[in-house]
């Protein structure tokens, strides 16, 4: 289902359980950094269940559970600093840069303007 008019359900549900319930706010976010970018967005991970979570490695208070949160596969510095500016501009706060994607999330239950 076209959720976006760049992004499905398919793309952002649980691998797991097929769980697509995300927040509309996060969502409308990278929608915006999706136009910014001008270029498709891979999303690695979207919501996330527990189960799915704890396979994953993932934290227990992870923003994924909440559906705020989407990792973006990014493997190149100079598509990094890209993603990042459109990140920003469209109003994500909280960041975590890694090889080969950038983790972003609006879950203000967390700490916000960070970046790891």
């Amino acid at each position: 289902m076209q959720l976006t008019p760049h992004f499905t359900s398919e793309e952002i549900q649980c691998p797991c359980c097929g769980d697509d319930k995300i927040d509309m706010v996060s969502l409308q976010m990278l929608e915006r950094a999706r136009m910014y970018a001008q270029s498709p967005f891979h999303i690695n991970s979207g919501k996330r269940c527990v189960k799915h979570n704890t396979e994953v490695g993932g934290k227990k208070k992870s923003a994924h559970l909440g559906g705020y949160a989407f990792d973006v596969k990014c493997e190149n510095s100079a598509d990094r600093f890209r993603l990042v500016r459109c990140f920003l501009r469209a109003g994500f706060v909280r960041m975590g840069i890694y090889k080969t994607f950038i983790h972003v999330d609006a879950d203000p239950s967390n700490p916000q303007e960070v970046i790891w």
